[in-house]
């Protein structure tokens, strides 16, 4: 059960999911070889939660007081009870159009993309058959921990603001 982010947030505490990480390194697409999940990664090819058969909800959004800001969002397999759940109280994402993560199809084969400006997490709101990834351990270090326990806005924040340098 998604039992972080903020109190306000229509999530917290009420979706049922998995979490699952979205940063790829710039240069190689491939999973950062540090982590601040712990020395263990389970990888899954992303085809497998996210394709045209997925809607895709924003949760939440934070910033990190740092040129990265940390953005939730929600995949959830349409029709399902966690598409239902979210629908009801998410802004849903066009899969194919977004600033945070797309899915599009180009020359037949499912193409994604996801903003390197952000700690992208994803929550995925069904049961994930845990034969379809890998679970291995990771190539770099384990990090501090990214909390967004009690995070707020920071007032000075273009991103965050809108009314501030507009």
């Amino acid at each position: 059960m998604e039992g972080g982010g903020s109190h306000g947030s229509p999530t917290s505490g009420m979706l049922h999911g998995i979490f699952f990480s979205c940063n790829t390194e710039f240069n190689t697409g491939q999973p950062p070889q540090d982590s601040p999940y712990g020395r263990y990664r389970f990888q899954i090819p992303a085809q497998r939660l996210f394709n045209p058969n997925t809607n895709l909800y924003f949760a939440d959004f934070y910033c990190m007081y740092t040129a990265y800001h940390y953005v939730v969002l929600v995949l959830a397999p349409k029709g399902s009870s966690g598409d239902l759940f979210c629908r009801e109280r998410l802004p849903q994402l066009d899969i194919s159009s977004n600033k945070f993560l797309t899915c599009c199809v180009e020359e037949g084969e499912l193409v994604y993309r996801h903003a390197q400006d952000s700690i992208l997490e994803v929550i995925y709101t069904e049961p994930v058959d845990l034969s379809l990834g890998v679970l291995g351990e990771i190539s770099g270090h384990q990090l501090m921990s990214l909390s967004t326990a009690n995070a707020k806005k920071d007032p000075s924040c273009k991103t965050c603001n809108i009314s501030v340098g507009r």
